[in-house]
């Protein structure tokens, strides 16, 4: 078979040969289709045989992965996008869409059906549900509010289940939703159970050997040194701390310690990444058909696996993403290893900035999310982004600096805590985080900052690399003709999550005929996912796209 590039006017057709389809002879088209609007549009797009010439000055950059039978459960006809997307593009265009995703912790103060919808509207992609807090009752309510706001409201809002970890926590506060610890205060840190009220300012802590471990004139850090604590004296099951560092406490806040200028981390290498109630909770997530399980204080890639066959084993376990949360000094030590394991890796600098310098964390960040990029793995900054809006209307202007940061980075996604969680001001906080990623975004399209140095490739097998090339060549034709949209069909989203990785000029709408994949890709840099019922005939679904994009 000669390997060969034909182009032909007027209908500007460009064929490549293509096998991934398993077809004798495919070959990938450049061709127009006729339009009312007057956006620019090129399409892309497999076929065994050369596209027919059209006759219109309207094309979209197009990108397929296979034509699957639409499944039995599935609707039969339409298209599922959200009405704020929706919305979005029809008053400002394709290239206006924020690429940037966003994702908020659910939490006392977002966990009501109109919370929900209002946090939706205002551009969340992922609902988190941090297992430290709340019942199983209270999450499974969540992700039932969730769940119906998808279905009546078109959404696609995916559920991220966020593990408690076995590391040193602290307890709940006696029911209490806070704590101040002020300059100066004396603290008890206890492994006893209270079974009547708690003592005034004493707090439990979840690691039965804390007392034995722990020495007089270490320094304790909570919540990864949002407070913190000199150890004075130790008496019995009890520890008495000097607030050095005043500070709101949280229940189940993270707990280190260090001596002598170092982490004290040998206890803590000793504990199990995933818990007894972990499994729990992991089985509770499987249950519920959550979309995303992130792992806390992952230490290495056999952790990732271990679970990764846990859930295949399991009836709808096998659909769920694992995120792998870097936030110890062995999730640095493993990255990569512990990144081709995943699907996908938090930068949880809250903890992180607990067991490395503090000036570390940005040089860290930048490395992961580096790291992410080039292994095709989406890639979520989170903690502290914008700290100060849990009490406050504005943030910071260096929280603002951050978040820019984050985007510049090209990071897949930014995540909300405490601000969304409990703080005072969620939509406020969601809002900055949307228009400060929109503007940053608008800025690197102005100032064409394209990455002067290529991806490197990550394929093995022969198919697999010329999807890769195929994608990769999509990208940089999209940026050289300013096209508004690259069009992806795909059965697993595997296709997409290529051409987002390059991250073109351009917003990528990805169709799937899968209601959870839609819901994955709402995770990926750049990705508008729809829901399309497909057909074997890759022509029908191409002139089925047009016809209702163009009729909504």
């Amino acid at each position: 078979m000669s390997h060969s590039i034909q182009f032909s006017t007027p209908s500007r057709t460009l064929h490549l040969p293509h096998s991934r389809l398993h077809r004798p002879l495919s070959s990938f088209s450049f061709r127009q289709f006729p339009l009312t609007s007057t956006f620019k549009h090129t399409s892309l797009r497999a076929s065994s045989s050369p596209s027919p010439d059209s006759s219109s000055s309207s094309s979209v950059l197009h990108s397929p992965n296979g034509t699957p039978a639409v499944k039995s459960e599935e609707r039969s006809s339409g298209i599922d996008v959200d009405t704020v997307t929706e919305a979005e593009l029809k008053e400002n265009g394709f290239r206006s869409t924020r690429r940037t995703k966003l994702i908020c912790t659910i939490g006392p103060a977002t966990c009501g059906f109109e919370q929900l919808e209002a946090l939706a509207e205002g551009g969340m992609n992922v609902a988190r549900l941090n297992m430290c807090h709340g019942t199983r009752d209270w999450h499974r309510n969540v992700i039932r509010s969730v769940r119906r706001l998808n279905e009546e409201k078109g959404f696609a809002v995916a559920i991220m289940m966020d593990t408690e970890g076995s590391e040193i926590h602290m307890g709940d506060l006696g029911g209490e939703a806070s704590a101040k610890a002020e300059d100066g205060e004396v603290w008890t840190f206890t492994v006893r159970a209270f079974d009547a009220s708690r003592p005034q300012r004493t707090i439990s802590v979840s690691y039965d050997g804390f007392a034995e471990d722990v020495r007089v004139g270490d320094e304790l850090l909570v919540d990864g040194g949002m407070v913190r604590f000199d150890v004075i004296e130790k008496i019995g099951p009890d520890v008495k701390c000097l607030c050095t560092d005043p500070g709101l406490l949280l229940p189940r806040a993270n707990l280190t310690f260090w001596r002598d200028g170092s982490l004290v981390r040998e206890r803590n290498a000793m504990l199990p990444t995933i818990s007894s109630k972990d499994w729990l909770d992991i089985d509770f997530g499987i249950a519920e058909g959550v979309d995303f399980i992130a792992v806390s204080f992952v230490k290495s890639a056999e952790v990732i696996n271990h679970l990764k066959s846990y859930l295949a084993a399991r009836p709808g376990g096998g659909d769920i993403g694992v995120i792998a949360k870097i936030e110890s000094i062995d999730s640095l030590t493993n990255l990569e290893e512990i990144i081709l394991a995943s699907d996908g890796a938090m930068v949880a600098r809250g903890d992180l900035g607990a067991q490395i310098p503090l000036e570390q964390v940005p040089a860290a960040q930048q490395k992961i999310v580096k790291v992410c990029r080039e292994l095709n793995k989406p890639v979520i900054v989170a903690s502290q982004l914008l700290e100060s809006m849990i009490e406050y209307p504005t943030p910071t202007r260096a929280e603002v600096a951050d978040v820019s940061e984050a985007v510049r980075q090209r990071s897949d996604a930014l995540m909300l805590s405490g601000e969304s969680a409990m703080g005072q001001f969620p939509d406020k906080a969601l809002t900055v985080l949307r228009s400060v990623s929109l503007r940053i975004e608008r800025w690197w399209r102005e100032e064409k900052r394209y990455e002067a140095t290529p991806l490197q490739a990550i394929s093995s097998a022969s198919s697999d690399k010329i999807s890769e090339e195929i994608c990769n060549s999509a990208s940089k034709m999209a940026n050289n003709l300013g096209v508004d949209a690259v069009f992806v069909y795909t059965k697993n989203g595997h296709m997409a999550s290529l051409v987002s990785r390059c991250r073109p000029d351009c917003p990528i709408f990805a169709f799937t005929n899968t209601t959870s994949v839609r819901r994955r890709l709402n995770l990926q840099w750049g990705l508008i996912p729809f829901r399309l019922s497909f057909s074997e005939d890759m022509e029908s679904n191409l002139n089925k796209t047009f016809s209702l994009l163009k009729s909504r």
